[in-house]
């Protein structure tokens, strides 16, 4: 066996609810504008179709772990958002067969260099430097749908030190996780071990050293994460 040149950096994993396995996490895509409440708050078009961005895998921090407040910004928001684990693969998934894709749910928060971001808008330029930093990506352990089915409708909510600052429902997503997959395997091959980010409710907000975030969505699971 080839012995690499540095060593091979650890494959990211996320915990799975009654299982001593773990998830195998290959890509984080994350959807843009999903929910119409937030959309009006952002000032944009809720017509606009479903577009797609990506977090870097290791940008994955488990529940329970610090938040390291970013560099270069003094603007950070959360955006809390399901999670769909995909177990099987595919080009073109119909939306009647999307859910048999689906491994799993799970509960993340979309971190966000909100002022890095709006730059990068106002230069047409990429968001990565306000999405896809180090720590971007906290997430919660994975629960399996062959435990708790597919839900549609159930609450989502997000507290910073105690306050209720989002919540609402995944019925509110303009475009449901079937469509999801649906839109984005058409731009990709959709593989065992990637995960999306659906998209946030209103209520987006920035945070501060020393606060404590905690969010949950019904009948999957709750995450929590300190900011330090």
């Amino acid at each position: 066996m080839k012995e690499y040149v540095v060593p091979p950096p650890p494959r990211t994993v996320l915990g799975v609810n009654n299982s001593e396995k773990t998830f195998p996490v290959r890509r984080i895509y994350c959807v843009g504008r999903n929910y119409a409440d937030h959309i009006r708050e952002m000032g944009n078009d809720e017509r606009d179709p479903p577009f797609f961005f990506q977090k870097p895998t290791d940008a994955i921090l488990p529940s329970g772990r610090d938040f390291p407040y970013p560099p270069l910004s003094e603007d950070v928001h959360h955006e809390i958002e399901l999670v769909v684990a995909i177990g099987k693969g595919g080009s073109n998934i119909e939306q009647s067969h999307a859910l048999d894709h689906v491994y799993g749910y799970g509960v993340g928060i979309d971190m966000t260099r909100r002022d890095l971001q709006a730059k990068s808008k106002e230069m047409r330029r990429p968001w990565e430097i306000g999405k896809a930093f180090d720590h971007a990506a906290p997430c919660s352990i994975l629960s399996a749908a062959s435990d708790i089915g597919h839900p549609h409708e159930a609450r989502i909510w997000l507290g910073v030190n105690g306050d209720i600052k989002q919540d609402g429902d995944l019925a509110q997503q303009i475009w449901a996780v079937p469509e999801t997959i649906w839109h984005l395997s058409q731009s990709v091959e959709l593989m065992p071990g990637d995960l999306i980010m659906t998209g946030t409710p209103a209520g987006v907000g920035p945070v501060q050293r020393g606060d404590s975030i905690k969010g949950g969505i019904e009948g999957i699971g709750e995450i929590e994460i300190h900011v330090i």
